[in-house]
């Protein structure tokens, strides 16, 4: 069976982690990486592969993985869904997700291509347990319990606030789906910390939490991809109460963001043209192997 083609958007942590599940994957092939520069230099891992500026030197390629800030998810996948090409993010702003595909949706239909947006852990495979989760218990609550561990989205975020030279957003659970959001940051030349502080609890990655900015020497000093989430639920099942699940795990942040970036890379080659989230996708579609062993082995 032919390969699925993948090309790579961007080439930070996310990027790197996401040639490596693709490497690992029996049905897939990387095809190339796309970056500004259109150089593999300072990344001797890339020497194998065609690093380009302009995805349309790699030839054939079915799918796109977007490793992108989030802010950047939108117009990429616009330009890529334009060329007929399907794309797959980790866009992660939870309240601007169904903006997102409901802008994405038509545009990806009039050119027969699949975009699956939010594929991270969170939202993304996380999604998916707390769907299931409602649908053991329809009546109750849920709780998403993040970290201890660093936030890529926030941190991100936080060092592209002017005067901020580096940053480390870290995730505290206070429990019952609050968190407190550490913030280090390594200042330019001549940066005002006050300016920053202010600008940092402005905007939207950080206003609904409570968050506390920190002036730091060296944030490499500091920084660890490690992080984490617990999940759970308390309610009804049909009419009985006091139903209690729980989902746990202790995760390489931007590994496991790759990983589900590839599964649903996967999955957007079997899915009809449209803008889809993990929740809205069948599972087996994300898995390598035939269909009929997958559920031999699985149910």
């Amino acid at each position: 069976m032919e390969k699925i083609k993948v090309a790579i958007v961007g080439y930070g942590n996310i990027g790197r982690y996401s040639l490596e599940a693709v490497e690992a994957a029996p049905d897939m092939e990387c095809v190339g990486v796309v970056r500004r520069s259109g150089s593999a230099e300072g990344f001797p891992e890339l020497a194998a592969y065609n690093v380009v500026s302009d995805i349309r030197e790699l030839g054939k390629v079915d799918v796109a993985i977007l490793a992108t800030p989030s802010r950047k998810v939108k117009e990429n996948a616009e330009k890529y869904l334009a060329m007929g090409i399907n794309t797959v993010d980790s866009f992660d702003i939870h309240t601007d997700i169904c903006a997102l595909r409901a802008d994405l949706d038509p545009l990806a239909k009039a050119n027969g291509a699949v975009s699956i947006i939010s594929a991270g852990w969170d939202p993304g495979s996380d999604s998916i347990v707390r769907a299931l989760m409602q649908g053991l218990a329809p009546k109750g609550v849920t709780y998403t319990n993040f970290g201890p561990g660093r936030s890529m989205g926030h941190s991100v975020a936080a060092k592209s606030i002017p005067g901020v030279k580096d940053a480390l957003s870290v995730t505290i659970p206070i429990g019952t789906g609050l968190h407190r959001r550490m913030v280090y940051v390594e200042l330019e030349e001549g940066a005002d910390f006050a300016a920053v502080d202010a600008a940092i609890h402005a905007d939207p990655y950080f206003s609904h939490d409570e968050t506390h900015v920190t002036q730091v020497d060296c944030v490499d000093d500091l920084n660890d991809v490690g992080h984490g989430v617990n999940l759970v639920r308390k309610g009804v099942s049909g009419k009985t109460h006091n139903q209690h699940f729980e989902f746990d795990m202790s995760i390489n942040n931007p590994a496991l963001t790759g990983q589900v970036l590839v599964m649903v890379a996967r999955a957007a080659v079997r899915q009809r043209p449209g803008c889809y989230t993990m929740i809205e996708i069948p599972v087996i579609d994300m898995l390598a192997g035939d269909r009929e062993t997958l559920i031999r082995s699985l149910v």
